[in-house]
């Protein structure tokens, strides 16, 4: 009865928090951290404490794996390269650093534990990116950002356990790398057969909420066998969450896509509300630990201060040459445009290519498409790159944003009982975690205001949703041409609402729902090419689906 008392207090609160959040912009997450700290301060509350393994593999998997499927495949691909420096190299580098400073601040230690506190802080959370694409920044950064998030949590784990391995015996570097390369490769295999099969599966399904059920089950089939195999069970959830989301629109109808989308976004509030004020929660907990070892509250916090600093001043160092390194790959990449334009011009009127000195002419017209579509959205890339390039303003966004979150208290519980001053390591972790979300997190509006970088371009925008327009409309005209001689469709094509009152409306249905197929055709050679936002290609193809599903229903009552 206990525990469900505390569930249905903690349901009220995160949605109590979350209806409070937009009123009074605050973060959802944050307001959470504060109320389960308040609620562990008062009297007569028990400590409280939760298995870390409950977070690590019972919360985070399917939270990694939703925001995986929402986030566009096109947009992750053209930032890979910042996003796999900031979720691997950085890590690398946050632990190393850290493990150097807090070794040298705290007698006894040892460099082996100091890099496990340094890869328990090194993970970012992903609450930045609600914060930032509220204020209103550009694309780019909330999608390296929420990739970051995706993915360093998987290297930070895979390193803590080689620095609590190193605490008890030797380890190698290239034994960790070695380990870190079969965990990725393990994971990525798992995540892109579990994703695909799930696809497959939930096609053969026409109820929406059972294919929305096994939907459910798909993080964890993919994260559990992973494990098993050696390989990141985080990093397998993200991998079949990408290819879930990238293959739902041929695959799945659009009722189970509504379905996925609504359902998947009520399970995500849940359960990274409850992660957030579970963290607060833990305060009691933490603080009489550090007690019972006889640990100081005040060398703690100012331990945790002087992480968090170094969190910051290494994050930005690193930030700094990289998004450097991203302008100069840019410029260099515009260059080529005009070979490529070119190129993709003589493919058009059929004129043969010259490759590496030799002629070839492509006259296969199947082979043809596919190597203009890789051309464009090789072309594609290169002006999104110079349409939105990063530059010193955002990437002191993508700096105050490395908060950290939950995880890093979860991490910090899974170090053995016997780790050299365990429980000053899980005070720290807490107060970093916790000072982040609040500082970093509570300021970082205000700090997107001030520094001003910057935001989506709503001419630009509009242009791209004109283009959409005209191409679905096109889709629709080559449809009607098939209707020519139907006498309904001639009704529809010149406004005689009388006549087409007196027809049959079920015999247009078929009609509109092959328009509704061919715009859905036109949108998705259009996110294949790659010369669109994934905003307003989003956006298109979620109305497309209201569409199909309120002319579903309306066929059904007929």
């Amino acid at each position: 009865m206990e525990i469900l008392v505390v569930g249905l207090l903690g349901l009220l609160a995160i949605a109590a928090a979350t209806a409070l959040s937009d009123r009074i912009g605050v973060a959802a997450p944050l307001l959470l951290v504060l109320v389960g700290v308040g609620v562990s301060l008062a009297p007569g509350v028990p400590a409280f404490e939760v298995e870390p393994e409950w977070i690590l593999a019972g919360v985070v998997p399917p939270l990694l794996f939703s925001s995986a499927v929402s986030m566009p495949s096109m947009d992750f691909r053209r930032e890979f390269g910042a996003i796999s420096a900031m979720s691997v190299l950085l890590v690398v580098v946050s632990t190393a650093v850290i493990g150097v400073v807090v070794a040298a601040l705290v007698p006894g230690l040892g460099l082996a534990a100091g890099f496990a506190l340094g890869a328990i802080l090194s993970p970012t959370d992903a609450v930045a990116t609600s914060i930032v694409k509220k204020v209103g920044v550009a694309p780019r950064v909330t999608t390296v950002l929420e990739g970051e998030s995706l993915l360093n949590d998987a290297t930070a784990l895979v390193v803590l356990r080689a620095a609590i391995a190193a605490t008890a015996a030797s380890v190698s570097i290239g034994g960790v790398l070695a380990d870190f390369a079969i965990a990725v490769a393990v994971a990525v295999v798992v995540g892109l057969v579990v994703g695909r099969l799930g696809l497959t599966v939930r096609s053969w399904i026409r109820q929406a909420q059972v294919s929305t059920v096994i939907s459910y089950a798909l993080p964890f089939a993919a994260s559990l066998p992973a494990e098993a195999l050696g390989g990141s069970g985080l990093v397998a959830a993200v991998v079949a969450g990408l290819v879930t989301g990238h293959g739902a629109i041929r695959y799945l109808s659009p009722q189970h896509r509504l379905s996925d989308r609504q359902n998947w976004r009520t399970v995500e509030t849940v359960l990274e509300g409850a992660i957030f004020l579970i963290m607060g929660l833990q305060l009691t907990a933490v603080v009489e630990d550090l007690h019972a070892d006889g640990g100081s509250l005040w060398w703690g916090a100012a331990l945790a201060a002087i992480a968090l600093l170094v969190t910051i001043v290494v994050r930005a160092a690193f930030t700094a040459p990289l998004i450097g390194l991203q302008r100069r790959f840019a410029h260099r990449n515009e260059t080529l445009r005009p070979a490529l334009s070119d190129i993709d011009e003589k493919l058009v009127v059929g004129e043969t290519l010259e490759f590496r000195g030799r002629s070839r002419l492509m006259d296969d017209p199947e082979r043809t498409e596919k190597f203009r579509t890789r051309l464009r959205r090789k072309i594609a890339d290169i002006d999104h790159l110079l349409a939105e390039p990063l530059g010193a303003r955002e990437g002191a966004v993508v700096v105050w944003a490395g908060m950290r979150g939950a995880v890093t208290l979860a991490a910090a519980q899974t170090l053995p009982e016997d780790a050299p001053l365990r429980s000053l390591l899980v005070f720290v972790a807490f107060l970093v975690a916790a000072g982040s979300l609040l500082i970093q997190g509570g300021t970082l509006a205000l700090f997107v205001r001030l520094v001003k970088p910057a935001g989506p371009d709503p001419e630009a925008t509009a242009e791209e949703q004109a283009e959409l327009t005209r191409r679905m409309r096109g889709a629709v005209r080559e449809v009607l041409e098939q209707y020519a001689d139907d006498p309904d469709v001639a009704a529809i094509l010149e406004r005689d609402s009388q006549r087409s009152q007196d027809r049959d409306p079920a015999a247009l249905v078929g009609m509109r729902m092959e328009i509704l197929e061919a715009q859905r055709a036109a949108l998705v050679a259009a996110r294949a090419e790659g010369t669109f936002a994934a905003g307003p290609l989003t956006t298109a193809l979620e109305n497309l689906d209201a569409d199909q599903i309120s002319m579903e229903l309306r066929r059904s009552s007929m």
